[in-house]
């Protein structure tokens, strides 16, 4: 089994009395990774998978879901998860503000809280990331027709004799 598909196996396997517990050690292992990826922005984390996991001391299943919550926002993006082995290269570059954006969406305070972004990001840009992520989620509701005004079906007709008939 691949190490991709051992990690999608071991994160819908979870129950009540394992789901704390899992999460907890998949947590702390995302903040020693990310920690060591936003300390030096600069320069790529690079190495074999074995050799990167082993050097962060991360369990190969954990390092495979660190891999694929990143991915979206890699420069360059990792198109064959489920190819990924012990022996494959990996060259990981961070799109800094996507990454950001991307810990905002999966609600990750736990990540995009991290000090480390203070070097990287200013408060400002951070701000302004969170803000464009919190207006994606807003859902305007379009105006709905009122009785007497034109349907927009384009019949020319009243809404209530048209399309509101049955409403």
């Amino acid at each position: 089994m691949s190490l991709y598909k051992e990690w999608n196996s071991l994160t819908e396997g979870q129950n009540e009395s394992t789901f704390d517990a899992f999460w907890k050690s998949y947590c702390d292992a995302e903040i020693k990774l990310y920690t060591a990826l936003l300390s030096e922005p600069e320069s790529p984390m690079t190495g074999t998978f074995g050799s990167l996991r082993e050097r962060y001391g991360i369990d190969p299943v954990l390092f495979m879901g660190f891999l694929d919550g990143i991915n979206s926002s890699l420069k360059e993006k990792i198109c064959d998860l489920e190819g990924v082995t012990e022996e494959t290269e990996l060259s990981l570059s961070a799109d800094f503000p996507a990454l950001y954006y991307n810990m905002q969406a999966a609600e990750a305070a736990h990540l995009y809280g991290l000090e480390a972004w203070d070097g990287i990001l200013g408060e400002d840009e951070r701000a302004a990331i969170a803000k464009e992520y919190k207006r994606s989620k807003t859902v305007v509701k379009e105006k709905e027709p009122g009785r007497n005004d034109p349907c927009p079906c384009g019949s020319g007709k009243k809404y209530k004799y048209c399309c509101g008939k049955n409403a």
